[in-house]
């Protein structure tokens, strides 16, 4: 992966060719082989990381001044501190590739007069010289070591680099999404928006199901564009189209699911069930209960009074230890309501979002994405208060 950056980008190249030991792990460059001293003098060997940031598949640049460092505080040769480093202390998680670099701080040093370097190459140089040249200069060790080492091979479901996630540092938090296979069934509304968020959330693969077309009314409340063409095509077809420019791994389905579809569902880790009509959830509900999925299931209750519309926005999550007690306890709509507002109202697309919202971020929670104080099982946002009420 290094060389195929290094040859679209020449400080890239410059540090190979001057026999840096250089990987890209996460969206960091990492160079490993850097000696220093320790407070006794004795040469020690740590390894300089530092943010990739990616203007377009294949060219880089700098996100700031900054480094971490995996190892010690390095010393000068009287045996004292580095000065001027700034920064401190602070851990960084890289993939298992990197478990021989364990990130122990941080190090801030702008270079004078610009304060920024120019490019990597700059940048790697300069903090080479600040923290080896005391261990160069006692002990000759020289960290041009043209060694050859392992880099993150796992290919990401990315099209594109997601180079906001390394620069928050939590490509840690990230990968609990890795092993994921997400079931989205009902692309409508609500499913339309929880399809464009989990797009964006490095799940392994997404499989979708909704045998209707895409309607003048499906623009209203999904996001995305309208093109005269898509009117008339399959929901499942335009969705497909439009989000795997985008991501590998997705597989939307022009089919309805009910209890006889345990083969469209097998390997599922998580399920959302976006279905507006009671009679198809009990039977969907019977089957991810049989194959012991756990899901959520979203709803929205909405009706008219005097000139205003009033209701509820629900998601509530069934696990496999309790889901027919939470089936028995009736929270969700399992026969056919009549005259549900919902279906002659199109102008709903900010609540199917925050319906869709609230289920992602119980789902994240679920993960360990996102901190829960207390798990809940059942949420109601009503519209009239804007007040969330919640079952722990």
């Amino acid at each position: 992966m290094f060389h195929e950056l290094a040859s679209h980008n020449d400080d890239l190249a410059r540090l190979l060719d001057a026999g840096y030991a250089v990987a890209i792990d996460s969206n960091y460059l990492v160079v490993r082989d850097i000696p220093y001293l320790d407070e006794r003098g004795t040469l020690q060997w740590g390894a300089i990381v530092t943010t990739l940031v990616f203007v377009d598949q294949h060219r880089v640049t700098q996100d700031d001044h900054q480094v971490w460092f995996a190892g010690g505080h390095p010393h000068r040769l009287d045996g004292q501190p580095i000065p001027n480093l700034g920064g401190g202390p602070t851990t960084l998680t890289l993939s298992a590739a990197c478990k021989d670099v364990v990130v122990q701080r941080r190090f801030s040093n702008k270079p004078t007069p610009t304060g920024h370097f120019t490019d990597f190459f700059a940048k790697i140089e300069s903090y080479v010289t600040i923290l080896s040249g005391p261990a160069i200069e006692r002990h000759n060790a020289n960290p041009n070591t043209y060694r050859l080492v392992a880099e993150d091979t796992s290919e990401s479901v990315f099209r594109f680099r997601d180079t906001l996630t390394s620069r928050a540092e939590i490509t840690d938090l990230s990968r609990k999404f890795n092993d994921e296979v997400i079931a989205i069934i009902g692309l409508g509304g609500t499913g339309s928006y929880l399809l464009d968020y989990l797009t964006k959330t490095p799940v392994r693969e997404i499989r979708g199901f909704d045998r209707d077309h895409y309607n003048v009314h499906n623009a209203y409340r999904s996001p995305g564009r309208l093109t005269p063409e898509e009117l008339g095509t399959p929901k499942a077809t335009i969705l497909q189209a439009r989000y795997e420019q985008f991501r590998t791994g997705i597989t939307l389905h022009a089919k309805h699911i009910d209890a006889t579809c345990s083969e469209d569902l097998a390997g599922v880790t998580f399920a959302f069930v976006c279905v507006d009509k009671g009679s198809a959830r009990a039977g969907i509900f019977d089957l991810l209960m049989t194959l012991g999925i756990p899901f959520i299931d979203v709803g929205m209750g909405l009706h008219r009074k005097n000139d205003t519309l009033h209701g509820m926005l629900r998601a509530t999550y069934y696990a496999p230890t309790n889901a027919h007690h939470m089936l028995e306890r009736g929270l969700a709509e399992l026969t056919d309501a009549p005259d549900d507002e919902y279906h002659i109202t199109i102008q709903t697309a900010e609540l199917n979002a925050l319906n869709a919202s609230l289920a992602v971020i119980r789902y994240k929670q679920l993960r360990g994405f996102y901190a829960q104080d207390t798990p809940v099982t059942h949420l109601l946002f009503g519209i009239s208060d804007l007040h969330l009420v919640t079952e722990r």
